[in-house]
């Protein structure tokens, strides 16, 4: 059940905001499944692969609010990012990379609240 509850939250988030996966379900996967970092982060981009990308995407494409050829470029950087991310990610022992996770949270909360 936490399972569901964490993937609706994300979802939610997801849908909202355009977040999810690493501020949302990778933590609650930490925290509330106690998985390890590294597994929260594999089983994050496992499930958030179609449902969040496809259909997310799919009803924001239907109103207009979608540059598909920005998306596409986007697309290919995320592809090598997270062959990149994912190899240094295993390679990290599990504290450096919640510590390194909860450092770029707090850099991204930080220039968020200063610029709102």
């Amino acid at each position: 059940m936490w399972f569901v509850a964490i993937g609706l939250i994300g979802g939610l988030l997801s849908g909202i905001f355009g977040i999810g996966g690493g501020i949302v379900v990778v933590p609650a996967l930490i925290l509330v499944a106690r998985l390890k970092p590294e597994t929260a982060t594999g089983t994050s981009l496992a499930a958030l692969l179609l449902p969040v990308g496809g259909l997310g995407a799919w009803h924001y494409y239907r109103r207009g609010f979608v540059e598909i050829g920005p998306a596409l470029l986007v697309a290919v950087g995320l592809a090598v990012g997270a062959l990149v991310g994912a190899n240094l990610g295993t390679r990290l022992p599990a504290r450096e990379l919640q510590r390194s996770f909860a450092a770029f949270l707090v850099i991204v909360a930080v220039h968020l609240w200063m610029t709102a």
